[in-house]
């Protein structure tokens, strides 16, 4: 007898071990080794793999990423739903296991049935302990927790995506920040110098020494600076309030001290970037587990098509009077086996695992749409920041010939040498040069977030900071 429910427990365990459905397979998709606008030929993958905003050298960005990991409002929300999965998975993973229950009940009723031999009141109480157990005999529900296992890893990505795209965000705010700063001290500066322009050319107009239309031009050109700095003061007001958003703060100033151009060296492009890289960006990496979330459902709804096995049982005690319940004649017992499955639904079950596999269709068209763009950023921005630099470096040129060429007008002017109207498009040309010298040199910076963002950033949390340690000491001591 022992032999055999071994022999049975055995049996059950065998079949139950049974997951129907296709197992997961990753796919597999055509890539180039290198990035079309890496030129360097070497693949160490070194300054990606740090925090790259400290790079910057910019203790002011730094405290405003660290502010915005810690209390932005997304970032937070992101966190919560990795507990919300990990609770889903035991959620889930209980339902592979037996239930356990109990049931008791205390009856007083008045009920006169002479032919039953009931002639007054009479009581009943009962206590019993039951225990309930489906058989996952074709692995629906390991296929349920295959899939909320996937979704935990998938919500453990989107919370980094999340952090990444914060940091990235903050960054790419702050240096726009500076820039605006820059262009309204620019405007100022220029407003200063076209006001003392004015007075004097308005002095020579009344003394007859200059016509009236030196006089319209030169009223023109203190309107049009007049008018950039409200401008540059309002782009600055709301790109602090943007960033103070990020912060987790009420709409406000931004304290800094630093500009554009002070201590903000773009670093160097990593060496060699191989393409490999990009398995470690978290988008691709949580698309790729919501694939294979969709691959386990495949499986839970092929399961549906087969019979549900479960066992029952129940043991307890039942008697007509309270001081009894605990006797031997009290005891009752039960245990049960049930069988349920579908026959003939006019294709319902059928049409559910085609619906699951079109979703895992659609799944698989995002993930390779996902591992594309993420191709086209890094492109992107290794262009951006190959060609920024130059337009950068021809920006400054224009920029020190242009003020230079306003120096040299204003000084023949004042000598008789020229007419008023070269003054003034020297003038038009130094201002416009200063404005697109600072607004490039954002960009080219800004090109480095969009890079390190595009590549996945870099070690984010301690505990990946400290893997990252363990990884270079052991590459070291090989």
């Amino acid at each position: 007898m022992k032999q055999n429910i071994i022999y049975s427990l055995f049996i059950i365990l065998m079949i139950s071990s049974c997951k129907v459905g296709p197992d997961y397979q990753r796919p597999v998709l055509s890539q180039p080794d290198t990035f079309r606008y890496d030129s360097i030929s070497t693949a160490e993958d070194t300054i990606i793999n740090v925090k790259w905003w400290e790079l910057f050298q910019d203790e002011e960005l730094r405290a405003f990423i660290d502010t915005s990991l810690k209390y932005n409002p997304d970032v937070l929300i992101a966190a919560s739903r990795i507990e919300e999965a990990r609770a889903v998975v035991g959620y889930n993973k209980a339902d592979m296991w037996p239930s356990f229950g109990y049931d008791g009940s205390a009856l007083r009723m008045q009920n006169n049935m002479p032919s039953l031999g009931i002639t007054g009141p009479f009581s009943s109480f009962s206590g019993v302990a039951n225990v309930a157990w489906e058989l996952d005999f074709w692995g629906k529900f390991r296929r349920s927790t295959e899939a909320a296992r996937d979704e935990l890893l998938a919500s453990g990505y989107g919370h980094r995506a999340v952090q990444i795209s914060l940091i990235s965000s903050v960054a790419s705010i702050y240096f726009r920040l500076l820039d605006f700063d820059s262009r309204l001290e620019i405007s100022k500066m220029t407003l200063e110098s076209r006001k003392e322009s004015l007075r004097i050319i308005r002095e020579r107009f009344d003394k007859g020494i200059v016509p009236e239309i030196d006089l319209n031009q030169a009223e023109i050109q203190e309107a049009i600076a007049a008018a950039a700095v409200p401008f540059y003061e309002r782009m600055v007001a709301q790109t602090e309030n943007a960033m103070s958003i990020l912060l987790a703060n009420n709409p406000g100033k931004i304290n800094r001290t630093h500009t554009l151009r002070d201590e903000l060296v773009p670093p160097k492009i990593p060496s060699g970037i191989p393409s490999a890289v990009l398995e470690r960006r978290p988008d691709i990496n949580q698309a790729e587990q919501l694939l294979a979330a969709q691959n386990a459902r495949i499986g839970v709804a092929v399961a549906m098509r087969f019979p549900s096995i479960s066992l029952t049982g129940m043991l307890g005690a039942a008697s007509s009077d309270l001081t009894t319940i605990t006797t031997g004649d009290a005891l009752i017992w039960s245990f049960a086996g049930g069988i349920v499955g579908p026959i003939f639904q006019f294709g319902k079950n059928k049409r559910r695992v085609d619906i699951e596999r079109q979703r895992m269709y659609q799944d698989s068209l995002y993930y390779f749409k996902t591992v594309l763009q993420a191709f086209r950023e890094v492109e992107d921005a290794l262009v951006e920041i190959q060609t920024l630099k130059k337009e950068s470096g021809a920006r400054e040129r224009q920029m020190t010939a242009a003020e230079n060429a306003a120096m040299l007008s204003a000084k023949r002017y004042n000598g008789g040498v020229t007419s008023y109207l070269e003054v003034l498009d020297s003038e038009r040309s130094k201002f416009n040069a200063q404005l697109a010298s600072s607004e490039v040199y954002q960009q080219y910076l800004n090109a480095y977030v969009f890079l390190y963002k595009a590549l996945g950033g870099g070690w984010i949390s301690e505990e990946e900071m400290k893997q990252a340690g363990k990884n270079a000491n052991k590459n070291n001591s090989k």
